[in-house]
């Protein structure tokens, strides 16, 4: 059956997983849609392909992106189901889809599904495990309290499926690829926890931070955990979470690999990031200012620092790193 679904598939020089992608929905969402910052490959020719509509549009991070697409492009369903080129929606994830959209009462307005995460082709586990990734665009916003990371608000409530999207970037074969990006990502993650700890970011009345909350406002509390524990101690013992707490040692030397360089590397980059920062700013080589523009944030006004600032509140290396 054609579900009464649309899909918002964000690209970016994504040949090598764009097909497998669309193969995943086309044919069975009837309004699929890819939002493309510039790609110089393939990508718009595979999507042409298919009939997949495609729309530019430039990319600043995940967060802006989806608002962008969100707000300004003619959807043709309510339901809208939000995927990156390289994920694929699993068949038993399709078939409780169509079930919900068959008996859908208009009660609850988001779907949290699995997420099963590949590195280099192997499934690597210890990541985050659920996302929201199906909902009802007239009861959802994107959260605006984050400058890397992303997530959206669902104004009722929501639900769970069991059916997963399976993560598998093939541009990643190539490590290479996969340190580079992370780099970029590792000097704005160092960014944002500094101007949050100066209260230039605060968190949203939207997501609080909470242990019996959802799977984002958990999150948040444990990244207020996390910004509270020392730097470089805090990359080894979130390495020993992972890989033991989590069981990563149980996808052997692919595991061993992704939460070395993920958990540990990863994580002891962006502390080497802000130790810099700081020193930086003692000595008045950089101001917040400068920091929160450099992370992609809105300007201070009046030049001090404001508790909550609503980046990008005007809703006008892609990606996001893994939590």
């Amino acid at each position: 059956m054609t579900a009464p679904l649309s899909v918002l598939i964000l690209t970016m020089n994504e040949e090598r997983n764009i097909v497998a992608c669309l193969d995943s929905v086309a044919g069975w969402a009837d309004d699929i849609v890819a939002v493309d910052s510039g790609s110089v490959d393939r990508t718009l020719a595979l999507c042409a392909e298919r009939n997949v509509r495609t729309v530019f549009h430039p990319y600043t991070d995940h967060r802006s992106q989806i608002q962008w697409a969100l707000t300004t492009i003619p959807w043709q369903h309510d339901w809208l189901l939000l995927l990156d080129a390289d994920n694929i929606v699993t068949p038993p994830l399709k078939h409780e889809i169509e079930q919900q959209l068959r008996q859908d009462t208009g009660r609850v307005h988001g779907f949290y599904s699995p997420h099963h995460h590949y590195f280099r082709n192997r499934r690597v586990r210890g990541l985050k495990t659920r996302w929201l990734r199906l909902i009802r665009r007239s009861h959802v916003r994107v959260d605006n309290s984050e400058l890397v990371d992303f997530r959206l608000v669902v104004d009722g409530p929501t639900g769970t499926l069991s059916g997963a999207i399976v993560e598998s970037n093939r541009n990643e074969l190539d490590i290479d690829f996969w340190i580079d990006k992370h780099q970029k990502f590792a000097r704005r993650i160092a960014m944002e926890e500094i101007l949050r700890a100066k209260n230039v970011l605060a968190w949203s009345d939207d997501l609080r931070p909470r242990l019996l909350g959802n799977t984002d406002e958990r999150m948040i509390l444990l990244k207020n955990v996390w910004y509270r524990m020392p730097l470089y101690v805090r990359p080894v013992l979130f390495f020993l979470y992972r890989y033991l707490l989590r069981l990563g040692f149980l996808d052997g030397w692919n595991g061993l690999v992704f939460h070395g360089f993920q958990a540990f590397w990863f994580r002891l980059l962006v502390d080497v990031h802000i130790a810099e920062y700081r020193r930086q700013l003692e000595r008045n080589e950089v101001s917040l200012e400068e920091l929160l523009r450099m992370a992609g944030g809105a300007p201070l006004h009046g030049g001090t620092a404001q508790p909550a600032i609503p980046l990008h509140r005007d809703r006008s290396a892609q990606g996001a790193p893994h939590e």
